[in-house]
């Protein structure tokens, strides 16, 4: 697999988007989709991936501790009732798994 440059105006540096790049991120979305099927999963994700995410400067930048942790373990929450409801694992559950010898 060739990890040249995709082409020129991309606006972002050559080093960053390459054939392999990119490959590599519609590979990891085509596999995210597939784990995220069943409709009301891919809702609470996306429900949830954003709430984790606004909960990162809360805690980090505006010490806002109670509201970034509300946040941050409800998103985390809304995800892992989604792979309940679809019957499958998370991804940090596979991860785990995977350096646990288990799988």
């Amino acid at each position: 697999m060739s990890s040249r440059p995709i082409g020129e105006g991309s606006g972002l540096p050559d080093t960053i988007m390459t054939k392999s790049t990119l490959t590599w991120l519609v590979d990891w979305g085509a596999n995210w989709r597939k784990r995220h099927r069943n409709t009301t999963n891919f809702y609470l994700h996306m429900l949830g991936i954003p709430a984790c995410f606004v909960a990162a400067p809360l805690l980090l930048v505006f010490r806002q501790w109670l509201l970034g942790l509300v946040l941050f373990l409800g998103g985390y929450a809304l995800q892992f009732v989604g792979h309940v409801v679809e019957g499958n694992r998370s991804g940090e559950e596979s991860l785990l798994r995977r350096m646990l010898g288990r799988r």
